[in-house]
């Protein structure tokens, strides 16, 4: 018989002991924990490479008149 990952999960939980069940737990916690990046973030981001964009877009066309010239 196959074994869905949700069951050998669980049959890997089930055989482990008290410490190495509060390590998972940690674990897990600790990932979802982690800070989620927010829309203030986002939106600096967005702003930040629009910048970018502005400033080689100005340093391409100042390249341009310097050939040309």
């Amino acid at each position: 018989m196959l074994h869905s990952p949700k069951l050998a999960i669980l049959q890997s939980l089930d055989a482990m002991d008290k410490v190495q069940m509060e390590e998972v737990l940690n674990y897990i916690k600790g990932i979802l924990n982690q800070p989620v990046k927010t829309s203030d973030y986002k939106s600096f981001k967005k702003e930040a490479m629009k910048e970018i964009r502005q400033a080689l877009r100005q340093e391409k066309g100042k390249k341009k008149l310097r050939l040309a010239a």
